[in-house]
């Protein structure tokens, strides 16, 4: 995302007191020898001696603007693991794909390329629901998924043989965070817009739960189509409602919808507007007047992109003007390849069985050739990234996860490098 000088101001960071996770989940790490629960291709799969990671990330669809961070993550990642030495001695190949979005096909033939290609693990998708559509066939070709920015709550529990992982923590974390943010707002009164599907939807639940319990009445929810041509009667229902706060859950159409909420004169002027990780975005909303997003604020997963790190990714990618998910993508990247070198082997299944190993327990350690030297010297590591401390649980979640709250300016953006404020918890089970 296009970052600026303005300082943004810093409030007291705030602790949600969350339970533990219990474990549940589908995600039990396999052994390295395959688990009874992988499937036959995983338990035979053997590396061939060099790590290849394969992306399906968004270069086209709802979500294209987020695909310039997350590719730029995981080069800077590959880049700084080379320069180290490789994997297992090796450099490791990177190979980029196409995810799209729900209305194509083109994931499930990205991830055909990609397992003819012989990918170790696929980072990715951005979407949710893209995600869904592609685990089942990564994941029976015994090869790691591994997604920055997945947060439906379905993929707790998802059936995936051990092999999904994700560094974006589960929407009811930034659902609870929102929730409580537009509740102390004082917005005793609240509507929502959501895109119908498993992200919009299940987001929307989470902070429809957490608002109401702390006294804020939903009084109107509308989950519509993200491919509507139009949301006219969508914004008129909420305009109907005339809720203090007006809550917007979406990806790339989310620009059509603010400039219908302005046209039907319910303003972020006259209402409160909050947003989300989807549809926070510096590049989305240029088409609307200077202003118009004034005061607004959302939420995103994860720490924020510090300045030094807008750097080295501009380094790999000098356009770059997004940067969303661009560390926990780093991340992803990084864990795999620690995890290959603690397995002392590229292919799936032994690297998902050693990925909770090294982000959590160990010596910590920040950086891919620090890690790789503690793991040579015998040494059991703790992979503390960019995007947070990650600790995966047993259903492949980081089990312990930030939110920041960002809030735009005058000029429509905001910065990503500072947080008004961060709200930690643990992922409850």
């Amino acid at each position: 995302m296009i970052r600026n000088s303005r300082v943004l101001a810093a409030a007291t960071a705030a602790c949600l007191a969350l339970a533990a996770c219990g474990g549940g989940g589908t995600t039990t790490a396999p052994s390295a020898t395959g688990s009874a629960s992988a499937p036959a291709t995983a338990q035979a799969a053997k590396g061939d001696g060099t790590l290849t990671i394969g992306t399906v990330l968004p270069q086209t669809g709802s979500l294209a603007y987020l695909g310039p961070p997350e590719f730029a993550g995981v080069d800077l990642a590959i880049k700084e693991i080379n320069e180290a030495g490789g994997v297992l001695g090796k450099p490791v190949t990177t190979i980029h794909t196409d995810s799209g979005d729900t209305t194509t096909n083109i994931a499930s033939q990205s991830v055909d390329k990609l397992l003819a290609q012989k990918a170790d693990a696929i980072i990715g998708a951005a979407s949710s629901s893209v995600s869904e559509s592609i685990i089942d066939k990564v994941t029976r070709a015994g090869v790691i998924q591994f997604s920055p920015a997945n947060t439906s709550d379905e993929f707790t529990t998802i059936k995936d043989d051990g092999l999904y992982f994700r560094t974006a923590p589960p929407d009811k974390l930034q659902g609870r965070v929102l929730g409580d943010l537009v509740v102390a707002d004082g917005n005793d009164t609240v509507g929502i817009l959501a895109m119908q599907d498993s992200y919009g939807s299940g987001l929307a639940d989470q902070l429809t739960q957490t608002a109401e319990e702390g006294g804020a009445e939903v009084v109107e929810r509308v989950d519509y189509d993200p491919k509507a041509a139009d949301f006219s009667a969508d914004v008129a229902k909420i305009k109907a409602a005339n809720p203090k706060g007006i809550v917007l859950i979406g990806f790339e159409e989310t620009s059509k919808v603010v400039q219908e909420l302005v046209k039907q004169g319910v303003s972020a002027a006259k209402h409160k507007w909050y947003m989300v990780d989807g549809n926070m975005s510096n590049t989305n909303f240029r088409q609307v007047p200077k202003g118009t997003l004034k005061g607004v604020k959302g939420t995103i997963p994860g720490a924020s992109a510090p300045e030094a790190f807008q750097k080295r990714l501009l380094g790999v990618d000098p356009e770059l003007e997004e940067y969303t998910y661009a560390a926990e993508a780093y991340d992803a990247a990084m864990l795999i390849a620690l995890a290959a070198e603690a397995a002392k082997d590229d292919a799936g299944v032994p690297v998902a069985a050693k990925l909770g190993e090294v982000s959590k327990g160990g010596e910590k350690c920040e950086d891919f050739q620090g890690c790789a030297e503690l793991l040579k010297a015998g040494k059991d590591i703790d992979y503390d990234g960019v995007s947070g401390p990650v600790d995966f649980n047993d259903a492949g979640d980081p089990s312990v996860a930030t939110i920041g709250v960002y809030q735009y300016g005058a000029d429509n953006t905001f910065d990503a490098g500072k947080a008004l404020e961060y709200r930690k918890g643990n992922i409850a089970g």
